[in-house]
């Protein structure tokens, strides 16, 4: 089996981790910024110092870090990915960042004569805990094929959609879909609830309908019983959703309902609610109607 770097395990990227260790392979982590969770190193993991030191005992190198300067440093950074970087290694960027700098990044990567694959993920921590992420890959073929029985022990849903910057550029459309998603179900729920019908109710008449959806089935779920501890924070989502509007500036393209979630993600932020999960986007719509559908 091959040995796994590690290198970002947080919500999602820790019960990733744990799903490469249940399937048999050797995982190393870096120390650099946070300390490894007890129990991944209790389940043979080891910690090293820093990225490069992890790097050097590994096969794979797999990030899974909040946003594009922090990817740019683990990588780039002193006693960073690429100090330690050779032929035949595989960098895999589980991360969602930026497109354009991924390209960049796929670049230098490549000039070590090592792999990379950007391969962001979509379906949350729950997606993560049942090995249930759907994968969008941006890379050559042949490193995809390579790296495929990693995704597999990670996802079920795993597209090689194109080339370097690819995967990340599917990644910001599905988060502008997740977004819209959240925005409708917040509306419906919210209209539902002041109308005077009980929304649990309604939620479950519409799951079995055209109207269904994950969204409408996990966060719908969250917003009726008031469970916003983080499975995707709202920061995050805005980050994502920056990716999206930046990138439409620069194409020419409008996206007016994503410039909305935004906004209302914003109006969650001045509510207190940057650490909130990403559902939580309905106090912004209970705001505005006056309304809570909590009762």
């Amino acid at each position: 089996m091959s040995t796994i770097a590690f290198i970002g395990t947080g919500i999602m990227g820790k019960p990733m981790a744990v799903n490469l260790q249940k399937a048999g392979y050797q995982l190393v982590f870096s120390e650099h910024f946070n300390q490894v969770p007890t129990d991944l190193i209790a389940a043979g993991g080891i910690a090293f110092p820093t990225p490069k030191a992890a790097t050097e005992q590994a096969d794979y190198i797999i990030l899974m870090l909040p946003n594009t300067p922090q990817v740019e440093e683990v990588l780039f950074g002193k006693s960073g990915v690429e100090e330690a970087l050779t032929a035949g290694k595989v960098v895999i960027d589980m991360s969602s960042i930026s497109p354009i700098e991924t390209k960049q990044f796929a670049a230098r990567v490549k000039e070590s004569g090592a792999e990379y694959l950007d391969a962001p993920v979509s379906g949350g921590e729950v997606g993560a805990i049942n090995a249930a992420l759907t994968i969008m890959v941006g890379g050559k073929e042949s490193s995809f094929e390579k790296a495929k029985p990693l995704f597999e022990v990670m996802g079920k849903n795993i597209t090689l959609v194109g080339e370097s910057g690819a995967g990340q550029i599917c990644k910001v459309a599905n988060q502008i879909i997740v977004a819209l998603n959240i925005e409708a179900v917040s509306e419906a729920l919210v209209f539902a609830s002041k109308a005077g019908a009980d929304p649990a109710r309604v939620r479950e008449a519409l799951m079995g309908g055209f109207a269904n959806s994950k969204i409408l089935e996990v966060h719908g779920d969250r917003m009726i019983k008031g469970t916003f501890d983080p499975g995707f924070k709202i920061a995050l989502h805005q980050k994502d959703l920056n990716l999206a509007i930046s990138g439409a500036k620069t194409l020419g393209v409008s996206l007016p309902n994503t410039v909305m979630a935004q906004g209302l993600f914003d109006q969650c932020v001045a509510m207190g609610g940057e650490g909130w999960d990403h559902s939580a986007m309905i106090r912004a719509i209970e705001q505005l109607a006056d309304h809570e559908i909590r009762k």
